[in-house]
């Protein structure tokens, strides 16, 4: 096949949701019904001994949550689907953040009882600033929940966009008879715990009108047909421009516990996302079926295989066709590579890959080589930015309880910072302790648990006076340097050695903006150092 016909049979999306709001879960069903698994991992036994396929670290066992992000691909009606789930949890933002700008859709998940959560909205935020297309799953519907239009208005108030229904409940909680389907007029009667992938007549009764539905749920009907009509009278149409602008998300309601409405979703997925699109270099568009292969690493993650230490580098193809053992270039520092060991993921299963498109996630083990927002090229020089980090808001200082283990604590930290799972300072004043800065308290616990578990360095984290930190950068060099002199024990520098003013208080900030007019503060930077956002 062509470069264009591959690329135009890919569909690259990630799964957002607020914690508990069954996204794991509905990651999982989204791969049995497309064939790419054939047991789902139960999320309610992950205590005991299974646990959600998309969740491998150890830590994700114990807790039940997820903290990083999974990478899996599979086929389904002839398309190549690249599914990335991410953390739920707020702590783990700035890695959510990151999948965002290597997918072309997102699919919303929302626990229809508590409607849309704070960190629903944060990434809803993110989507919105790219014009990311959202597809919005309603979840829970088999439980005592809010009702329907009230989940409508919310989303829609929310996230500023038109919400088309393409599936309405009839019913909740035990009077949960299932969802009609309103583009094909006909409901659907839910089977709880049904893993059938092949539509049966038994499943369906056709026709808003047709007398039989009432029959069987007469109360839940008679409200859901009245609600229906009204939608239809007042609601938007679905217009796929207006979704692929970010404008409209087209609404489906199930339990994906029970396997239900997981099929429509599956199927909205293929029909209405869009294949991946062009992508602005700072030196020109790339355009996804450019002939020349192109591709920036959005995420790095360690150890994923602990036997072999290795580091895995998740790379969003942007242009293009790879074949294994092809020469690239690394754009930050012109250094050639020549990747045989290329992997697609089903989360922590790996297949070697030969060949992948645009829109495809593959991994390329490597020893550092590879970081965050590297672009990797058959010659040319392109750079891509929007991969952030945030400025951090809480510090801790630690140290190694053995000191025989120092040097492990160091490898350890030095790769966890390059993966962003933690912001790894070094302060400049002699004796200062190594500083972790985090966006939440629980970044700090996943990553104590990930130095002794896999690096074999027991940590000692310890209350610091920092809550605050900004980089910092000047047009003059030496007006730089004479900061950093002035301020020498508020200075730390990152991984990747970008300098970073340290402070208390708001108060402290404002004081040495005013004192230093020639030097700007960043509460965010892109990777590599080299571009940060303006100054706040």
């Amino acid at each position: 096949m062509s470069i264009s016909t591959e690329v135009a049979r890919r569909r690259t999306f990630a799964i957002i949701s607020h914690p508990d709001a069954g996204k794991t879960t509905l990651t999982e069903k989204l791969l049995l019904f497309a064939g790419a698994i054939q047991i789902a991992g139960s999320v309610k036994a992950r205590k005991a001994s299974r646990h959600a396929s998309s969740d491998w670290m150890e830590i994700e066992k114990q807790r039940g949550i997820s903290v990083a992000s999974s990478v899996m691909q599979m086929e389904y009606r002839d398309c190549v689907i690249n599914l990335l789930d991410t953390p739920g949890h707020q702590d783990f933002s700035e890695d959510t953040y990151r999948v965002l700008t290597a997918v072309d859709a997102a699919l919303m998940v929302i626990d229809a009882a508590n409607g849309v959560e704070p960190q629903t909205i944060r990434l809803l935020q993110v989507c919105r600033a790219r014009n990311t297309p959202i597809i919005t799953f309603i979840n829970k519907m088999d439980r005592e929940v809010r009702e329907p239009l009230e989940l409508l208005s919310e989303i829609e108030s929310h996230i500023g966009m038109d919400a088309v229904p393409f599936s309405w409940p009839v019913g909740m909680g035990k009077g949960f008879g299932g969802v009609f389907d309103i583009q094909r007029d006909r409901m659907r009667l839910f089977r709880p715990g049904q893993e059938r992938r092949d539509d049966s007549k038994d499943d369906f009764i056709d026709g808003l009108d047709n007398p039989e539905i009432e029959k069987r749920f007469p109360d839940a009907f008679k409200q859901a047909k009245g609600e229906i009509e009204l939608i239809q009278a007042a609601a938007p149409e679905f217009n796929r421009e207006q979704f692929l602008a970010g404008k409209q998300t087209p609404v489906f309601f199930g339990s994906a516990i029970n396997n239900f409405g997981v099929q429509e979703v599956l199927d909205a997925l293929v029909d209405e996302a869009p294949p991946p699109g062009s992508r602005q270099a700072l030196e020109r568009v790339v355009n996804p079926d450019e002939p020349k292969f192109t591709g920036v690493v959005f995420k790095v993650q360690a150890n994923m295989d602990p036997a072999h230490r290795d580091r895995v580098a998740f790379v969003r193809v942007s242009s293009g066709k790879f074949d294994r053992g092809m020469r690239l270039k690394v754009s930050r520092n012109g250094k050639e590579i020549r990747p045989n060991n290329v992997v697609s993921f089903l989360s922590q299963r790996r297949e070697l890959v030969d060949e992948a498109y645009a829109g495809d996630v593959i991994g390329i083990p490597n020893h550092g080589i590879l970081h965050l927002g590297d672009v990797l090229t058959e010659g040319e020089s392109l750079h891509f930015t929007g991969l952030p980090f945030f400025a951090p808001e809480l510090f801790q200082a630690v140290e190694v309880k053995d000191p025989l283990r120092t040097k492990q604590l160091r490898t350890g930290l030095m790769q966890l910072g390059e993966e962003g799972a933690i912001q790894v300072f070094r302060p400049i004043a002699a004796g200062g302790a190594l500083l972790l800065g985090a966006v939440g308290q629980l970044q700090f616990e996943v990553v104590a648990h990930r130095l002794q578990a896999e690096y074999g360095a027991e940590a000692r984290l310890m209350p610091s006076r920092y809550n605050m930190a900004r980089w910092i950068t000047a047009e003059d060099p030496k007006e730089l340097s004479k900061f950093i002199d002035a301020n020498a024990s508020h200075i730390a520098y990152d991984v990747v050695e970008a300098p970073a003013f340290l402070v208390t208080s708001t108060a402290q900030l404002r004081v040495a903006e005013e004192r230093y007019p020639a030097i700007r503060f960043h509460a965010m930077r892109e990777h590599g150092g080299q571009v940060f956002a303006d100054k706040v």
